[in-house]
């Protein structure tokens, strides 16, 4: 299933902002979240416990999501750097995804939420990729909304890998360099046929984007907060988004209020 064949009817390339309850409320909302194993050793508990508590935040911000009508939520998962950590805790972080995935269908069903994932979906082992699949078929007639996961992605493979994708089409002469545009490029990307994120979120402190969508980013608004994403709560999900109600996008022009 493609990304394209995930979209709620309507979606467009560029992010669409809907309102609720008087609030510019972000079409697409991507999450990096960092901060469990901080939290496990916090509590002098293993590393894996605190990724058992950040999947309930998973589970409290797709909740969030459907209620505030944000239509597109992107996680940062799993990145191609964490495969440099211990093979007993990537098996341990497989083994809870593919738990997550199991777990978790239900409430996708519930919401009506559609499940996607990006990356080097290949290196993922066997029967994650096979939950992975089972989940997206059984979600793929979901209408309210698109949760992507990002496992094993890391933004500039993602773009040497549409670069690469190109010059083999151009090279076949399928392509003229004049054909190739910032719209052309976007479509030979992981993520195309999403909407570019409105707002990212980061938690645990970090200010920085950790090779996440840094194409798709160019323009989205970004909130940070020190709460570890284990303590990540709804409230606070919505705060976020009240802070992106009341900013001005501009998109590199200017408004009446800014000259």
């Amino acid at each position: 299933m493609t990304v394209r064949d995930a979209q709620p009817e309507g979606a467009g390339k560029r992010a669409h902002e809907g309102t609720s309850d008087n609030l510019r409320i972000p079409r697409h909302v991507g999450i990096i979240m960092d901060g469990n194993g901080r939290w496990a050793h916090q509590r002098n508990l293993p590393r894996i416990e605190g990724h058992r508590a950040g999947a309930e935040s998973v589970r409290r911000v797709v909740e969030a999501c459907s209620e505030l009508n944000v239509k597109y939520l992107t996680l940062y998962a799993f990145s191609t750097e964490n495969w440099r950590r211990s093979k007993a805790e990537i098996s341990q972080l497989m083994g809870l995804l593919r738990h997550f995935l199991q777990e978790r269908v239900e409430d996708l069903e519930k919401y009506r939420i559609r499940l996607h994932a990006v990356g080097q979906l290949d290196r993922l082992p066997s029967r994650v990729r096979g939950a992975l699949k089972r989940v997206m078929e059984r979600t793929r007639d979901n209408d309210q909304g698109v949760l992507t996961l990002a496992l094993s992605y890391g933004s500039r493979n993602e773009i040497v890998t549409a670069a690469k994708r190109i010059a083999a089409d151009a090279v076949a002469g399928r392509l003229a360099p004049d054909d190739i545009t910032q719209e052309l490029f976007s479509s030979y990307l992981f993520t195309s046929g999403l909407p570019d994120p409105d707002l990212i979120i980061r938690t645990s402190a970090e200010q920085r984007l950790s090779n996440f969508l840094l194409w798709q980013a160019s323009y989205s608004e970004f909130w940070f907060t020190p709460t570890l994403w284990p303590d990540f709560s709804k409230a606070e999900f919505k705060r976020a988004v009240l802070d992106y109600s009341e900013r001005k996008r501009r998109y590199g022009g200017v408004t009446d209020d800014h000259v």
